[in-house]
């Protein structure tokens, strides 16, 4: 199999599993989100030193702890991991799900916005049209639901910022994820620990749900284990536009098979995203051929 077949192959499984989550957090009740949070990022805390004690990494993943600096970046990143877990489990498991999905179809705009507000950077003709469109889409949806999206909105700024530090810091995303995992699972082993003594903790009761929990941990690590092949195999435009699967069977698990409500005006908004999402795909597209022009 060619390099490209093979980054793609990586990179639509990531996405697709990514967008599966719905399916397999409802599993996990009647554990709280917190409480799924905490056996989340636990036992992806095993898996990933696994991986890399196998691969030999896990010295020079845990030596990054001694710089002050990038540790104390990794602290926020754990923070942002957080509210983005429990706030997208709880909407899950809440019959939010079509909302959630709406925070990953406008994240790229929101990474957009933080570039140009943060990094300074200059924003491109279609940008521009693609962030007012997805404005009005916002904004249709916020009349729709009688509030402003919150779920997404949390969603999309926590996974942007997150986004926006990690690749500042220029860690491999397998141990950057060790080590954030490594940082909040003093509080979330605190609070097992609790639940556990308290007798209101899932972990134990079942067979079932207690290896679904433990094996929460993989079902985190892998996607982005297959993603991190994907990277290395297919240039960024692709990947740029394999992103929108994962928003695309979120929804379609929402809307298909937990039937949340879809009244016309919902559907309008979402489609008017959709427009200013194809405009960016659009303007990614063309700039991508840009460069590629003056390489040549």
């Amino acid at each position: 199999m060619s390099k490209n077949k093979l980054g793609l192959l990586f990179g639509i499984s990531a996405y697709s599993l990514w967008g599966a989550f719905p399916l397999y957090w409802p599993l996990l009740e009647p554990a709280s989100a917190l409480e799924i949070v905490s056996h989340r990022a636990v036992w992806t805390l095993v898996f990933c030193f696994m991986v890399l004690a196998a691969t030999k990494a896990l010295k020079s993943t845990l030596a990054t702890l001694k710089q002050p600096k990038i540790t104390a970046r990794l602290f926020l990143t754990s923070i942002l991991i957080s509210i983005n877990w429990l706030v997208y489990i709880w909407a899950t498991n809440n019959e939010h799900v079509v909302e959630a999905s709406l925070g990953y179809y406008i994240n790229p705009l929101i990474i957009i916005g933080f570039g140009v507000i943060l990094l300074k950077e200059k924003m491109r003709p279609l940008q521009w049209v693609a962030v007012t469109i997805a404005s009005i889409g916002v904004l249709v949806l916020t009349i729709d639901y009688g509030r402003l999206p919150w779920i997404a909105l949390v969603l999309a700024i926590s996974w942007g910022s997150y986004g926006l530090i990690k690749k500042q810091l220029g860690l491999g995303a397998l141990e950057g994820l060790a080590i954030e995992t490594l940082i909040s699972a003093f509080f979330y082993l605190a609070y097992l620990v609790y639940i556990g003594n308290q007798g209101t903790g899932q972990f134990g009761h079942s067979w079932g749900l207690t290896i679904l929990l433990i094996s929460a941990g993989a079902v985190t690590a892998i996607p982005l284990l297959l993603f991190n092949g994907s990277t290395n195999r297919l240039p960024f435009t692709t990947i740029g536009l394999l992103q929108y699967i994962t928003p695309t069977l979120q929804f379609s698990v929402g809307v298909w098979v937990r039937h949340e409500d879809m009244p016309t005006a919902r559907w309008i908004g979402f489609l008017i995203i959709w427009v200013a999402l194809t405009t960016l795909a659009l303007d990614l597209v063309k700039s991508s051929r840009a460069v590629d022009n003056s390489v040549a």
